[in-house]
């Protein structure tokens, strides 16, 4: 599957360009005139801006936090601690999964940098692993467990009072959904703690050895993996930047002022009082994807001190978000012909129109696993899908809270397919995704049954 995958698997943006032909033809199939397609696709670059920059957001914060010096050398102890390479990749599939859970775009950057430092650390002690399965590991939090998290799109939306009531397509909805019914629901957790170890268990199985694995080596230039030694040590990389900003501090006002660690932490302070005042006041109601964000930043913000550093750091995520602001406007356009053609609310009746109480979730989850093949952003995806998906629930008395769960795992799962969320991980690895997504849909196919499963068996 792998050697099929990497003959024939094009770029992540080629991907999305021929995606659009395959839904701009569906469309016609369906009976909107080409001109029609055209404007829907033209009006779905641009609707979903300010989400996109949430996203963004999410990704950029996760990644600050992630490259803190002392994480990066939490990681590079860590990547020390298997002894072969069916552990080290189920160790970084383990480490994905579980941060994803906390924050999506943490996880992804914290997994890309683990999966390397886990490669340098296999080279350097001769263990046979394979490099593109251990980028596997560090992609599966968004391959299954980020969409019943803290950073969950879809859970999150339906706590915002704004995504609720007429004039939305939630308009039918009495009241929010709050996070209890969701995220920190024990149906979710338990979903979350199962898939997990099931995860983990089907990576160390998916590994090879002997000659079959090749090691990092093959995949990133020897001198560039470890002419960076000493300057990723956290102790000698922290020394280095406090030096050089203490340098700094000295020389003018604007200097002073842009390396002051009481700007920051007080700023990064009165942030994190404010968030938690909110919480004190609205309970888990406040739990919203913008304050996931305005938490992350603040963290960031907090941990850094120095506003010139924090500023800096920022300007290095930049450049793991470029792949998603590219291909963002693409996706949405997608996006707007499925929702503009109707293609998205037939999809998403068709699938439902055939489950009962007891397979809704199953129905669910694949509902949410099509519909992520064509438009993958969670949270997109849903505000066109979530209220046929909730409509569907409710004529059924299935909870909102299971139905957006199900939902949601599907809108995770089949990102082990498309590649679009794998932009940063790419780039920090260094692998291609036609190099590593032959075993990633290996683990797609082996989720389906185990996924099929629990979703019908575990109870709400």
């Amino acid at each position: 599957m792998s050697e099929i995958v990497e003959r024939w698997m094009p770029s992540p943006f080629v991907f999305a360009i021929l995606l659009t032909y395959i839904v701009f033809v569906a469309g016609l199939v369906n009976g909107s005139s080409p001109v029609d397609l055209l404007q829907y696709w033209y009006d779905g670059f641009w609707a979903f801006l300010a989400f996109s920059m949430q996203m963004v957001l999410i990704l950029m914060t996760g990644f600050v936090i992630a490259y803190h010096p002392r994480v990066n050398s939490l990681l590079q102890r860590l990547a020390r601690v298997p002894a072969t390479g069916a552990q080290a990749a189920a160790f970084v599939g383990l480490i994905s999964m579980s941060l994803a859970w906390i924050h999506w775009g943490f996880s992804l950057i914290m997994g890309a940098i683990f999966a390397r430092e886990m490669g340098k650390a296999a080279h350097e002690e001769d263990i046979d692993v394979h490099y593109p399965l251990l980028a596997v590991g560090g992609y599966m939090g968004l391959g299954l467990t980020w969409h019943w998290g803290l950073s969950a799109s879809a859970p999150l939306q339906l706590t915002d009072a704004g995504n609720i009531g007429e004039g939305t397509g939630f308009g039918f909805l009495e009241s929010t959904v709050p996070a209890a019914e969701t995220i920190f629901h024990p149906y979710a957790i338990t979903l979350t703690i199962l898939s997990i170890i099931f995860g983990t268990i089907v990576l160390y199985v998916l590994a090879p050895s002997g000659e079959r694995a090749k090691g990092i080596t093959e995949y990133v230039d020897e001198e560039e993996l470890f002419d960076d030694d000493d300057a990723a040590d956290s102790d000698v990389a922290e020394a280095a930047t406090e030096e050089e900003l203490s340098a700094e501090t000295g020389k003018t006002p604007a200097e002073r002022l842009n390396n002051s660690r009481v700007l920051g932490g007080l700023i990064a302070l009165s942030g994190v009082v404010i968030l938690a005042l909110q919480f004190l006041q609205n309970g888990m109601g406040a739990f919203t994807l913008n304050a996931v964000n305005f938490g992350f930043l603040m963290a960031g913000l907090l941990i850094y001190q120095r506003p010139a550093y924090y500023r800096e750091r920022f300007n290095d995520a930049a450049g793991a978000a470029a792949g998603i602001v590219l291909l963002f406007p693409f996706f949405a356009g997608i996006q707007g012909i499925m929702s503009g053609a109707g293609l998205a609310t037939l999809l998403a009746e068709a699938l439902l129109s055939v489950s009962t109480a007891a397979t809704y979730p199953v129905v669910a989850w694949i509902t949410g696993a099509i519909a992520n093949l064509f438009v993958p952003s969670g949270g997109g995806e849903w505000l066109v899908v979530g209220p046929s998906v909730l409509q569907a629930a409710q004529d059924l008395g299935v909870p909102y809270g299971q139905a957006t769960i199900a939902y949601a795992v599907g809108d995770a799962h089949t990102n082990l397919l498309n590649p679009f969320w794998a932009l940063p991980l790419l780039a920090i690895t260094g692998v291609k995704a036609r190099e590593m997504f032959g075993y990633a849909i290996a683990m797609l196919l082996a989720l389906i049954p185990f996924l099929a499963i629990v979703l019908w068996a575990v109870p709400y």
